[in-house]
């Protein structure tokens, strides 16, 4: 294993290194046009993969090309231009990151292998951050863009600077600022076959010149999905979704910048339509559920961010948030079937409370530090009642009622420090500590009640509930990370680093056979090499890594709970290895052309899994982890022909991902998903500030499965028969339609 690791790492570095620069026209050196790169906030005109762009991977602003970590940056441009209008979308540009969902309220991440499962109380592996501040569940990655200057997404532990379950990176959404001018932008898309179309605009501008700005945006979407329920004779998994924003940004005096943004936002949605199939190569869009499934979310928060220069070497960032996220299902078919046996309604609030500051000082032009504080509280209180009915052999027709109420609490400290040390101007040594403790408690309570004859969910009452004992985990934990970075020249640099990540533990429902898991952890050795060609008509960025989890949180069962209902559990898989490369590049082969794109490689497997089959009895059928490709690649093309007043793009795309195994808890069966290679276009005409175009996404309507569970997860609970088929939820089909946006 190790000599496979030393033979990628040295393989990196060699075709990286000897990358060949491309004629220039008498250009600016490289660092003279980075420097003035990084005085400038504005970013939007630079293709995704170009190490040119200024991000904030580190918690400073600092040019791509200079950054030893491994981060795609898509640009807002790009995001609006090609039509992402969430962040899971971002996937699709982004090597090593893997994004499934099977309902507005459930997300599986993952970056270079690892992430989180698809129940949302589960922590991230992979934290989301919006403007610096933390959502505690991936059930954002669903929510809407709206006016995004870019998103980052950094590959591997950030524990360091972002902190806890971070362990496998961090996904960043900066959003635009308020402009000293007056800004207004607009655009919308409408496509079919589905009904899928969008609006959304911005407008900002000063109040004071120089000392006051605004701005706000709103955006609408929604699509009636590519999935039916024939016994209902309704659409399974439309989505419709509305936001809205408003930015303050004051600067009363020299030196000092108060930034506060508050959002509101509304997404309602299928919830989990499963078809029954036969394997994974049986495709079908149909669902036969008794209910509608739709689930509805509402989040809303308030953050501000005071920035102060503390005379010319300190600068003091402090930042505050509050973000409350509430969810409603009001009729869920928890069987996945058209006998009714099972329904529910749920609800859900979580509210999340933070702060962090941070002193970002230079010593010298060769030390300088990064110190700072975190803390949050978070609450989940959650509310269920559901219904189970059968027909007693003995008693005949008898519904069983169950009532739920889960309470969560945890509180999460750090303190981190980095230190930056540039013994010569081309190199630079970073080491940075981070201390974590955390904190977490849950309790609950449980009550049930049989009735006589058959009840709808809408017929019954909620039952007298008796409190649960609770339970309660506690961490503390030692995050350091180390990098070496050198810079060759003005258009090569190299990195290595090592660092360790760490996510907290968790609970399961009150009603699970087991409450707890435990946490899990990783470190990670990484070596990159970046390349900016000094006319910046190429630019490339590389890595290889090595990942060693312990403890990795990555399965669930569906399984009857102490209740008799059927309940969801998280549990720890065991230890697990992940090691791989990835590439991105722009290439501008012509003024008129440009080429972007980027590629992975990532082999992750189980090495142990005596924890999980300590927990379950049970031994897994694959090595393999569920919904993790081992390849994944994009590329596009965007050629800009002029033509009249303005210029036309062509557009021509793929993005590929390979094949995958679906959720499965068997001994003996790990269905294996087939990989695929979706093709997109579109042609544009911009003149003046609009742009107008038609587009088509899937062009040859490829057949996939966005998620798939495999059959032993309903006969953990129905038993052998037909009732217990596999599960899958199919990607979407061939989308086409036109689009157009404004700025004035």
């Amino acid at each position: 294993m190790h000599r496979t690791v030393h033979m990628l790492l040295s393989a990196s570095v060699i075709a990286l290194g000897s990358t060949t620069a491309f004629a220039q026209e008498t250009p600016a050196p490289a660092e003279q046009q980075r420097a003035e790169a990084a005085d400038t906030t504005a970013t939007t005109d630079a293709p995704e993969g170009d190490q040119a762009i200024v991000v904030t991977a580190r918690k400073r602003s600092e040019v791509l090309q200079d950054v030893p970590v491994a981060v795609t940056a898509v640009t807002g441009d790009t995001i609006e231009k090609r039509g992402l209008t969430q962040i899971k979308d971002v996937a699709q540009l982004t090597p090593s990151l893997n994004v499934n969902s099977d309902g507005v309220g459930r997300v599986f991440l993952a970056v270079r292998g690892v992430g989180t499962t698809l129940v949302g109380t589960v922590q991230p592996g992979v934290g989301i951050f919006v403007d610096g501040v933390y959502q505690p569940n991936t059930s954002y990655l669903n929510n809407p863009l709206v006016d995004v200057d870019r998103v980052e997404v950094l590959r591997g532990p950030q524990g360091t600077l972002y902190g806890k379950n971070t362990l496998g990176g961090a996904l960043n959404v900066i959003t635009r600022q308020p402009s000293n001018r007056f800004v207004a932008r607009v655009g919308g898309s409408y496509a079919g076959p589905d009904n899928a179309w969008d609006a959304y605009g911005s407008v900002s501008g000063p109040i004071i010149e120089d000392k006051l700005q605004v701005k706000v945006a709103a955006a609408h979407r929604q699509q009636d999905g590519f999935i039916r329920n024939t016994l209902l004779d309704t659409d399974a998994n439309s989505l419709n979704m509305d936001t809205l924003t408003a930015t303050v940004r004051a600067a009363p005096t020299e030196g000092v910048v108060l930034t506060v943004n508050g959002y509101y936002e509304w997404v309602k949605g299928g919830q989990i339509p499963y078809s029954h199939i036969d394997g994974p190569t049986d495709y079908q869009r149909t669902v036969e559920l008794n209910a509608k499934n739709t689930q509805f979310f509402h989040y809303k928060g308030v953050n501000a961010k005071l920035e102060v220069e503390a005379g010319t070497d300190t600068n003091i960032t402090l930042i505050g948030a509050y973000d409350e996220r509430d969810g409603h299902t009001p009729d869920l078919d928890i069987d996945f079937n058209s006998v009714d046996i099972g329904r529910q309604e749920s609800r859900d609030k979580l509210k999340t409370a933070s702060a962090e500051l941070r002193f970002d000082s230079e010593w010298s032009s060769q030390f300088s530090t990064l110190i700072g504080f975190y803390y949050s509280h978070e609450t989940l209180d959650g509310e269920g009642l559901g219904v189970v009915r059968v027909v007693h052999p003995i008693f005949g027709p008898i519904t069983q009622v169950n009532g739920t109420e889960d309470s969560r609490e945890g509180d999460s400290y750090a303190a981190f420090a980095n230190a930056f040390w540039k013994p010569m101007e081309d190199l630079e040594v970073a080491l940075g500590l981070r201390l974590d403790h955390e904190t977490r408690t849950a309790g609950g309570a449980l009550g049930s009640t049989i009735l006589l004859g058959l009840h709808d969910l809408d017929e019954v009452s909620p039952v007298p509930l008796t409190e649960i004992d609770e339970v309660s985990i506690e961490s503390t934990k030692l995050l350091p990370k180390l990098t070496v970075t050198k810079h060759w020249n003005d258009e090569v640099m190299t990195y290595a680093s090592i660092s360790k990540g760490f996510r907290g533990g968790g609970f399961n429902g009150p009603t699970a056979p087991f409450r707890t898991y435990k946490g899990d952890s990783v470190w990670t050795y990484e070596i990159g090499s970046k390349y900016l060609s000094a006319d910046r008509k190429l630019s490339v960025a590389g890595a290889i890594f090595y990942n060693d989890y312990k403890d990795y949180i990555g399965l669930n069962q569906f399984v009857l709970g102490t209740n008799g209902s059927a309940v969801t559990v998280d549990l720890n898989t065991g230890d697990v290895t992940s090691y791989g490369a990835e590439v991105e590049f722009a290439y501008h082969p012509t003024k008129a052309w440009t080429l972007t794109g980027g590629g992975s490689y990532v082999h992750a497997r189980i090495t142990d899994s005596d924890i999980y089959t300590e927990t379950t009895g049970k031994v897994l059928a694959s090595k393999r982890l569920p919904f993790q490709p081992d390849w994944t690649f994009n590329i596009n093309s965007d050629y800009v022909v002029p033509l009249g007043t303005g210029e036309l793009t062509l557009t021509a795309g793929a993005v590929a991902k390979g094949s995958r195994i679906g959720a499965s808890i068997s001994e003996t069966r790990a269905p294996v998903l087939k990989s695929y290679v979706l093709l997109n276009g579109a042609i544009t005409y911009a003149f003046d500030n609009i742009e107008v175009g038609a587009f088509v996404n899937n062009a040859l309507n490829k057949k996939y499965y966005d998620s798939f569970i495999e059959k032993t997860t309903l006969e953990n609970v129905f038993g052998p028969g037909p009732l217990a088929s596999d599960l899958g939820i199919m990607g979407d089909k061939r989308r086409y339609g036109v689009r157009a946006r404004m700025r004035f």
